[in-house]
């Protein structure tokens, strides 16, 4: 056995730091938990930090009702399996009982009308303290992140707002009504995560594995052919050996042609790629420059 710090072993002390810390400061934490890489990553510190002990906190999906059918039975079977206690937030509900308006068109998505039900479930169950797998290096907003993220009485992020965190020191104070977003896993890259991954042997759903589906292209990227998702006239379904680098809505997340079956094939091709898994397959990202950070100042994460 290599008893040799490591880089993965500094990531992960310092997630089960950051974790422990924010159960310690806050009186209602919960996790989210997409069923992606980076939310499996933070689901499994969480475990290693209160091991042999069960997580004391629920889990909680914020459901588009538009989610890769794979990315759901993986989700439902690992909370299973950790005896978690699952709650969804439902975009689904949301629309039905008029609090939020579905879009139209086929560039419709979902995606967007998650802060509301997130929001409201937040407020509800009176979470303090929220767990999310966000990481600096997705995106130019989530660069300006900080560990403990303050939100407002309104669940809305301020950058300027938000209190300094000079060695590792995080300032988890709050009044009634407001709270605080916690991201454990900020200072790791996709690299990291996908080693980290590697290393633990953690579960992912198949979609992020090379796997034959049918797709047709749009915008640079291959999108699942599926009922949630109107086609353009133009647009043709074809079959193609695929995999997904991130997981979201069916209707704004792309695939990409590549052979890579195994985590260590993974590790070989995002270490050759020059572009960030949202930038290269999250269409939501590109329709305004300041896309994400709009979406976390109205409370999204």
């Amino acid at each position: 056995m290599d008893y040799r710090p490591s880089h993965l072993g500094a990531l992960e002390a310092e997630g089960v730091h950051i974790i422990r810390e924010a159960v310690a400061e806050g009186e209602r934490p919960v996790l989210l938990f997409s069923g992606g890489k980076d939310s499996a990553v933070l689901l499994w510190l969480a475990m290693k930090a209160f091991h042999p002990a069960r997580i004391p906190f629920p889990v909680m999906h914020v459901d588009t009702g538009h989610n890769f059918p794979e990315v759901i039975e993986f989700r439902d079977r690992t909370i299973d399996a950790l005896g978690a206690d699952l709650i969804v937030a439902s975009v689904q509900d949301a629309i039905d009982e008029g609090r939020v308006s579905e879009q139209t068109g086929p560039r419709a998505s979902r995606n967007r009308l998650q802060t509301e039900p997130l929001l409201r479930a937040i407020t509800d169950h009176r979470f303090d303290v929220v767990f999310g797998g966000a990481r600096r290096d997705e995106e130019k907003a989530r660069a300006k992140e900080r560990v403990f993220s303050f939100r407002d009485e309104f669940g809305q992020w301020d950058p300027k707002s938000q209190r300094p965190e000079l060695w590792s020191l995080y300032n988890g104070r709050y009044r009634l009504g407001e709270h605080m977003r916690v991201f454990p896993i900020s200072n790791w890259t996709e690299m990291d995560i996908w080693q980290y991954i590697e290393r633990e042997g953690i579960e992912l759903p198949s979609i992020y594995f090379n796997h034959s589906r049918k797709v047709f292209a749009r915008d640079g990227m291959l999108m699942a052919a599926s009922p949630h998702i109107r086609m353009l006239d133009h647009e043709e379904v074809f079959e193609a050996e695929v995999r997904f680098r991130t997981v979201g809505d069916m209707t704004c997340t792309g695939a990409f042609e590549s052979p890579a079956s195994t985590v260590a094939e993974i590790i070989a091709e995002v270490s050759a790629s020059r572009i960030t898994e949202r930038g290269a397959s999250r269409a939501d990202d590109l329709t305004a420059e300041a896309a994400m950070e709009d979406r976390k100042r109205e409370g999204y994460f």
